[in-house]
């Protein structure tokens, strides 16, 4: 594995070891290219703090960090600064511009689309909560191929994170439907390692199997939520089996996309 561009750091509150700590597992790990991408600060009324991101007052920081190593490490590996983005529609659209204007200021390279919520973290619906209801299905593949045609994000991750427990082939036209839009913008979709060594519900055999038949670009993803993550074989091994098995051409690197 050359690139990984899903790195987190402690400020998400779920994840441990130091920003340090990953670059020196990533080199041990062989890896070129290395991109922090933290979950981001959302500006969120202040009687609501998320469980799983940055607060805003802590992005500064974050940058900071990231640009020292970047500077510190460069005969070594090759650092990129990013985030983990949620994309939110209609009335909460206004989180994501004021997003944008915050990131603004800084030299952030790049968005990874990884869409935990439907509608909005506030109040909305967690996506890796299994469910039937053909309407949630709908509204995630709604809501990530929105956030695809903004032209903002670098690639999609863990693209099969929602639980669809319902019939069969509404999941298929579904997910068929995020794939083609996926490889008509040339967005590739993650395969996400911490998944596989945490034993999640995805990666999604079927949704590879669609992915696969639709002729859209993968990477892998490791989605390190510790330093020890960036040099573990196994999990991106059983990654890149999945996409020979559906026959998915493995993009090493990406182009990043400007975020703003």
């Amino acid at each position: 594995m050359r690139a990984n561009y899903h790195t987190h750091t402690w400020r998400c509150r779920h994840a441990s070891g130091t920003e340090r700590e990953y670059v020196e597992n990533a080199i041990r790990g062989g890896l070129k290219v290395l991109g922090f991408s933290d979950h981001t600060p959302y500006s969120y009324p202040k009687e609501f703090v998320s469980h799983m991101r940055m607060q805003v007052d802590q992005l500064e920081g974050y940058v900071d960090t990231v640009l020292d190593l970047k500077r510190e490490y460069r005969e070594d590996i090759e650092i990129h600064l990013g985030l983990e983005v949620e994309y939110y529609t209609e009335h909460y659209i206004e989180y994501f511009h004021k997003l944008q204007r915050l990131v603004a200021d800084y030299p952030v390279e790049y968005f990874l689309l990884g869409q935990h919520y439907i509608e909005c973290e506030i109040g909305g619906y967690w996506s890796g909560r299994p469910t039937d209801d053909p309407g949630v299905l709908e509204k995630y593949c709604a809501q990530t191929i929105q956030a695809m045609e903004t032209g903002y994000f670098t690639y999609v991750a863990h693209p099969d994170l929602i639980r669809f427990t319902g019939e069969e082939g509404i999941y298929e036209e579904q997910m068929r439907r995020l794939c083609r839009k996926a490889k008509s913008l040339g967005l590739p979709l993650e395969i996400n390692c911490l998944g596989i060594y945490e034993g999640r519900n995805y990666p999604s055999e079927r949704f590879w199997e669609i992915a696969g038949k639709e002729g859209c670009e993968a990477i892998v993803g490791i989605d390190a939520h510790d330093a020890e993550a960036l040099n573990r074989p196994q999990p991106i091994q059983e990654a890149e089996d999945i996409a020979r098995r559906y026959g998915l051409s493995l993009r090493e690197t990406v182009e990043l996309r400007p975020p703003v």
